[in-house]
């Protein structure tokens, strides 16, 4: 049987071939360019030593933060290629390992099956930007193509409209530039880990470049081997006029993945069972579902078109127009959701598989026209960003009809008759199956445009005193159709309109060049559309609802020090979430929901002396639910998927010149599972216990063109949980794995 909707295997093994192969087809490019007599510049070797030099990032890539990240009063994160690279992240998951406090809910809600990202509290999945651009759609995301990843934290509806209150993060692309380069890895490991990635710019003109980024990679999940992944990538840019005052840039990134899914292991609801955390307790290995019928494949395809011209050496005014298109698509085991019974005649538990499926489609079409630049008004200096977005978002959903006519049998007690039965404590992913797949009339057709205007700048009012305010007005709606209720078949529409004005405004004081202390303001506003902070959802009356507010003070410091190789940051933050709808009397809804989460986050990031980097941090949040439902259910519990205690520390130790030794240490205190971790999905009786994970990494520079790393990720073969939804299931953190990388460049 062939899934619906499914790429051909074929084309990964291709870019798999592709990717192996391009290293040595790239490195003649650029010594026929150097040998004809072009132009082309090699760029700077890096070495793996002095890499904690790139730790440390003085700017953000938007143009909306227009000051450095010293003098910005908001906290905001940069994680570095450096650190990605070091770390051997190839997911977005895998880079936010590095800051601590966020962390990913489990595969429920709008976007089942996809990053869902958490942020002081927030399920921020649809917070996600792509160069300042939001990236709507289920998606779980490779950096490849990742620059650097960058993490606002606190409400800032400010800088990227609606959202949901507590932060975003925004991936910066590589680019084009002059100057040729090229650089390739191929990566070997433990639970048939392989992965290639190839890195080209050729400078074909004085003023024009392109870079092409291609990538495959294959293997198993670490600890559980019915989990395996097929993933390709490939990320073209063209660019013109480089270095003169008028540039454009086309790029374009295909990216799309073919896997067997993993909805972990099933909690104890509908059993007798009990265990402290409400997770039933299989070893890390156990595998429910089943390789005949489960599949999940994903598709992303975007094309940028990014004009820009200095009118001025201080004025700059930018144009990008993006055009993407997101496919999620889907049928598993969903364990939480399996009948379980115990039968005496065996003398063991049975479950009967549960199911859970979709298609997903979303697509957004982009215009932003930005004007930065500088100014002064008498003794007042500017720096300033303006700017007008307008787009259109679609969403068409849907799931499948499994139709099963053989596969393993169910015992008496569950129900005669009945297949897709399997031990609890000894589930058989190679249990035979056989029926018919396919998809359902859609479920949601929902279709939403935005019209924004903002405005930041940042005044120097002394060399002391600095001003950073930012406002932003946005007319969102959305209209569509959709079907109300657990099981309805019936499409209904909808439609809604909501005005949102949302602004910052931070005072920064410099006791020295070095250093800054701030306060800041700001607020965020979640259309009802998004409450669940994942996608867009449509019902016939959500006209009749307001948007949620946030609002986030923070008071905090930053500071470079031992010759500005040293960044240090602390900050104290209170958001509170307001206006979410809850049930205020038995059949009586109002919008009077409320949650808070206050606490301290600390961060370094760079050399403490010159052969020995860092990169980390620390983060408390004190989180809960203040006002919910009539019958007080989860009233002053800690919000779902908000850790009290997180610590992240990367470092790096150059021991020779060619020799480079690192370390992570990762701490995640305890979280409980829930719904949304918003108002009205606060905490309840499931839990992830604590955990510390433990990661090391070796380098050694062959010459100055080649370089070995060895990653070894869960050192100690920790056993612990990454995800659950407090509902249905929870999902194992990945076990001990060895990855050797072979790195390339000239």
């Amino acid at each position: 049987m062939t899934s619906p909707s499914s790429p051909s295997r074929t084309l990964l093994g291709s870019s798999l071939a592709l990717a192996l192969a391009a290293p040595g087809a790239f490195l003649p490019v650029a010594a026929q360019a150097q040998a004809s007599g072009s132009p082309a510049t090699l760029s700077p070797v890096k070495v793996q030593g002095d890499r904690g030099e790139e730790y440390k990032v003085n700017e953000a890539s938007q143009a909306k933060f227009t000051a450095p990240l010293l003098d910005t009063p908001k906290s905001v994160q940069v994680i570095p290629q450096a650190v990605i690279e070091d770390t051997n992240a190839t997911s977005l998951e895998d880079v936010l390992r590095n800051s601590p406090g966020i962390t990913f809910g489990a595969g429920e809600g709008g976007q089942p099956l996809a990053d869902r990202p958490f942020i002081r509290g927030a399920s921020s999945g649809s917070n996600i930007y792509v160069d300042g651009i939001r990236d709507p759609g289920g998606q779980t995301r490779e950096i490849f193509n990742v620059e650097s990843v960058e993490i606002v934290r606190g409400a800032d509806s400010a800088l990227g409209g609606r959202g949901t209150g507590g932060g975003s993060i925004n991936l910066s692309s590589k680019h084009a530039h002059l100057g040729n380069a090229a650089s390739g890895s191929l990566g070997i490991g433990t639970d048939r880990y392989l992965r290639a990635a190839v890195d080209g710019n050729w400078q074909f003109s004085d003023t024009g470049a392109f870079r092409l980024n291609v990538m495959g990679a294959q293997g198993d999940m670490a600890g559980r081997s019915d989990v395996d992944y097929k993933n390709w990538g490939v990320a073209p840019t063209i660019s013109f006029g480089l270095g003169t005052p008028t540039r454009a840039s086309i790029s374009y990134y295909h990216y799309q993945t073919d896997g067997m899914p993993d909805y972990g292991v099933p909690l104890t609801r509908g059993t007798t069972i009990e265990t402290d955390t409400s997770i039933l307790d299989v070893d890390r290995d156990t595998f429910y579902g089943l390789h005949k019928r489960d599949y999940r494949k994903t598709q992303a395809d975007i094309g940028t078109i990014e004009l820009e011209h200095d009118l001025t050496d201080r004025l700059t005014v930018r144009n990008v127009t993006r055009y993407g298109e997101t496919l999620n698509d889907y049928v598993l085991t969903n364990p939480g959701d399996g009948t379980k019974k115990f039968d005496p005649v065996t003398n063991q538990w049975w479950m009967q598989r549960g199911l859970k499926s979709r298609w997903q489609k979303s697509t957004i079409l982009a215009n932003v026209t930005e004007l930065s630049g500088k100014f002064d008004t008498g003794s007042l200096k500017h720096s300033f960003n303006a700017g007008i977005e307008l787009s259109r978002e679609t969403t068409k959903n849907a799931s499948y009809n499994v139709t099963t006519t053989g596969g393993s049998a169910c015992p008496a007690v569950i129900g005669a008759g009945k297949f897709d039965c399997t031990p609890l404590y000894n589930p058989n992913p190679g249990d035979p199956w056989s029926g018919s797949i396919t998809r359902n009339p859609l479920s949601l057709d929902a279709k939403s445009t935005t019209q924004a205007a903002y405005f930041f700048d940042s005044i120097a009012l002394s060399e002391q005193f600095r001003i950073d305010a930012g406002i932003r007005y946005d007319r969102y709606r959305i209209s569509g159709e959709s079907t109300v209720g657990r099981g309805s078949t019936t499409m209904e529409p909808g439609e809604g309109s909501w005005n949102m004005f949302n602004y910052q405004l931070g005072l920064v004081y410099k006791p020295a060049p070095n250093g800054s202390i701030y306060l800041s303001y700001a607020t965020a506003s979640t259309p009802p559309t998004m409450s669940g902070g994942d996608q867009e959802g449509i019902s016939p009356t959500i006209d009749e609802l307001e948007p949620e507010k946030s609002k986030t003070i923070e008071l905090g410091t930053k500071w470079d020090v031992l010759d500005q190789r040293l960044s240090l940051t602390a900050a104290l933050f209170h958001t509170e979430r307001r206006n979410a709808q809850i049930e205020v009397d038995p059949g009586v809804v109002a919008q009077a929901g409320k949650t808070r989460v206050q606490g301290l986050e600390l961060g370094a990031a760079g050399l403490i002396t010159p052969k020995w980097a860092v990169y980390g941090g620390y983060t408390y949040m004190d989180s809960k639910l203040v006002e919910g439902a009539y019958n007080n259910v989860n009233v002053g519990d800690p919000l779902a998927n908000t850790p009290k205690h997180s610590f992240s520390l990367w470092s790096t130790y150059k021991v020779l010149p060619p020799l480079t030794l690192g370390a992570g240490a990762y701490y995640v205190g305890k979280t409980y599972g829930g719904n949304q971790g918003g108002a009205g999905g606060g905490a309840n009786g499931v839990y992830m216990p604590a955990y510390w994970r433990f990661d090391a990494m070796a380098a050694y520079n062959v010459n100055k063109n080649l370089d070995l790393r060895l990653n070894v990720l869960n050192l100690t073969d920790k056993d612990y949980y990454t995800h659950t939804n407090g509902v249905h299931h929870a999902d194992f953190g990945p076990g001990r794995q060895f990855m050797l990388t072979a790195n390339l460049k000239y």
